[in-house]
């Protein structure tokens, strides 16, 4: 049986800080409640961010891992959780093949899971990373306005004028209100 899945941006998509490395993120306070709704309906939930301050030096990897480990926990109190996580840790210099909108992560979740990408979703907040990726891999592309979304819609949406969403949410949980809806 092949899967569903949804792979979702981190910063600005699952929730806000203040910095674009992840020490700073802190969920949105629907953000647990729209991941146990894919989570019931056996819709695979992969997490994919770009953090190239690990490259640069300025997080580490354990910086990193723990605060992962705190956000699968914040996920837990909800009976919430990811399948996996995949993170791209280099800088466009490094010219590595998963840095968004490289396909390197989805690659990889392809090599773990039975993953039907035409029936799958990439949700995130930037066009020029998460849109283009989606277009890059045969995804569905879902815009949240959250996060650089209404920007990356409005003012920068020439750096992904080729790329158009299948959907705009205003955030995470109508994103996956979106795919159920469509889906069932």
């Amino acid at each position: 049986m092949s899967y569903k899945a949804a792979f979702i941006d981190f910063q600005g998509t699952l929730g806000g800080g203040g910095t674009d490395d992840i020490r700073s993120l802190e969920f949105f306070p629907f953000t647990s409640k729209a991941i146990r709704n894919l989570n019931v309906h056996e819709i695979l939930v992969i997490g994919i961010t770009n953090q190239s301050h690990i490259s640069k030096g300025e997080l580490t990897w354990d910086e990193f891992n723990e605060k992962l480990c705190q956000l699968k926990n914040n996920l837990a109190l909800y009976g919430a959780h990811f399948d996996a996580v995949y993170c791209c840790p280099h800088t466009v210099q490094d010219n590595c093949t998963c840095k968004k909108p490289k396909t390197g992560m989805i690659d990889q979740a392809l090599k773990d899971f039975d993953i039907n990408l035409k029936k799958s979703y990439i949700i995130g907040d930037m066009g020029m990373t998460d849109m283009v990726l989606a277009k890059n891999v045969g995804a569905k592309a879902i815009l949240v306005l959250t996060g650089v979304g209404r920007g990356s819609l409005n003012e920068y949406r020439h750096t992904w004028e080729n790329t158009e969403p299948d959907f705009i949410a205003e955030n995470l949980l109508n994103a996956v209100d979106f795919i159920l809806n469509y889906t069932y």
